[in-house]
């Protein structure tokens, strides 16, 4: 099951914290092209972990950041009405607070992506 998101998909919420959504006018073929480095990326994060690489980690860490700012989940926002960014933010916190009291089924509140 998918975490619920905002109204205006900007955002998804993961045990109650917004997370900034992939830029939906990318291309599929660009986005799942993103979503493949990222996962590389990832891998590496984990695989430099293990062998406590200092210089590989901070490598693969750069390379999350540069796949998540390409996505659009990080870095400028990918909206264009000047709205504020409440990426990593509590939603109750945030003027979608409303919205996310308003779930009623609190299995969605805490669904991870």
């Amino acid at each position: 099951m998918s975490p619920p998101a905002t109204p205006d998909a900007r955002y998804f919420v993961v045990r109650g914290r917004l997370w900034r959504a992939t830029n939906p006018a990318l291309p599929e073929a660009v986005r799942s092209a993103l979503v493949q480095q990222l996962m590389n990326a990832r891998r590496a994060v984990k695989t430099a972990l293990g062998t406590q690489d200092a210089n590989e980690l901070a490598q693969a860490r750069a390379e999350v950041d540069a796949a998540k700012i390409a996505l659009g989940e990080r870095g400028t926002v990918w909206w264009t009405d000047g709205a504020t960014d409440f990426n990593r933010h509590l939603a109750k916190n945030t003027p979608y607070a409303g919205w996310y009291q308003s779930l009623d089924d609190s299995k969605n509140k805490n669904q991870r992506p």
